[in-house]
């Protein structure tokens, strides 16, 4: 008879050094005072009114699988922005999307290319592929050195991934800079422009992604509908890339991955965009006041457009994240980095800025 009670199972070894997401901490319940979580990048509005109308409606038949194919969602997304829909796949969120590249691109032993510190998830889904992630610093106004992610490119380099606007540091990568460092890639590694921000950025010089990927075939754009569109409950995201990799994607994705629910609500909210636009504009002054508020109080903090800022804080990120918690507001932090402050109420501004001034006041 076989022993059951002894032994352990044999998982991968390399779950023993891939990281553990760390999501936003919600905001604890204090009495006689509202708390603010802006520790996730959230959208702070409820989803709009047309948008709620028409989830209550695609849960009537949840009983059923969703399109697998998400065919009208994609149809609804190659019309905005002028492609074709067999350039286009979906997957649930934009990491869901990422880990499937990684899936087509990589063997173990391969290497991803990206910026650090930048968006927490890419060593995670990178280590699970087997591929070696390799980690560029960013330069000192917090952005990325493509340059030395030009350097940094090998005979094992499959994928590079860059962010813009990078999260958590916040700018965005300009035309000029992506157009060298492109010239210095080889033609068989993918480059992915990770935009789950783009609707944020207002920078002038930014460069335009969907041109980019016109002008280069082995170039992809990821976007995401959790955070200008409000979705980030439902899980779903896209990528837009040459018909070669959009339709792998579509080949490695899990079956029925994004919810009927998930690809209605998306359709709708590209169909409700101008006034979602509303509420991205309003996010965009309020990131503005604050970015402004905090450079008043003296914080070194880099351009931003995404819907955050990030003080970075060295080791006194873990104090100024405990002095925000307890004056109820939660913070996202990255202990011996920074500091990411998602944009939220106004309410929540007024009061990050009261514990900023208090924290420059008392020296700590």
């Amino acid at each position: 008879m076989t022993d059951t009670t002894s032994g352990t199972v044999r998982l991968r070894a390399t779950l023993e050094s891939v990281p553990r997401y760390v999501a936003g901490k919600p905001a604890t319940e204090q009495p006689g005072r509202t708390t603010y979580k802006i520790s996730s990048n959230e959208n702070p509005y409820p989803p709009l009114p047309s948008v709620l109308d028409v989830v209550r409606d695609a849960m009537q038949t949840m009983n059923r699988y969703p399109d697998m194919g998400t065919v009208e969602l994609r149809d609804a997304i190659a019309e905005r922005f002028g492609v074709h829909p067999d350039e286009i796949a979906t997957g649930t969120g934009s990491v869901g999307l990422l880990g499937t590249l990684l899936q087509i691109t990589c063997e173990p032993g391969d290497e991803v290319v990206y910026a650090w510190r930048s968006f927490e998830a890419y060593p995670i889904v990178v280590g699970l592929s087997g591929a070696t992630g390799v980690q560029v610093p960013l330069d000192g106004e917090a952005r990325h050195d493509l340059s030395a992610m030009a350097d940094a490119i090998t005979e094992r380099t499959r994928l590079i991934v860059v962010c813009t606007p990078n999260n958590p540091t916040g700018p965005a990568v300009h035309a000029a800079e992506l157009d060298e460092f492109l010239a210095h890639v080889p033609r068989d590694v993918l480059v992915l422009l990770d935009e789950a921000y783009l609707e944020f950025n207002r920078d002038a010089d930014a460069a335009d992604a969907l041109a980019v990927w016109r002008k280069h075939p082995n170039v992809a754009v990821l976007r995401t509908f959790s955070k200008a569109y409000g979705l980030a409950g439902l899980r779903v995201g896209y990528c837009i890339a040459h018909e070669q990799v959009a339709s792998a994607l579509r080949t490695a994705a899990v079956p029925f991955g994004v919810s009927h629910i998930a690809q209605r609500a998306a359709i709708a909210s590209l169909a409700a965009y101008d006034e979602l636009e509303e509420r991205v504009v309003a996010l965009v002054a309020e990131r503005d006041r604050l970015l402004i508020g905090l450079r008043d109080l003296g914080y070194a903090v880099p351009d931003t457009q995404a819907n955050f800022v990030w003080l970075p804080l060295g080791d006194r990120t873990l104090d100024f994240a405990a002095a925000a918690e307890e004056a109820g507001v939660v913070v996202r932090p990255f202990a011996g980095d920074g500091v990411r402050c998602s944009v939220g109420e106004v309410e929540a501004t007024d009061r990050l800025l009261e514990v900023a001034a208090a924290f420059t006041a008392t020296g700590r």
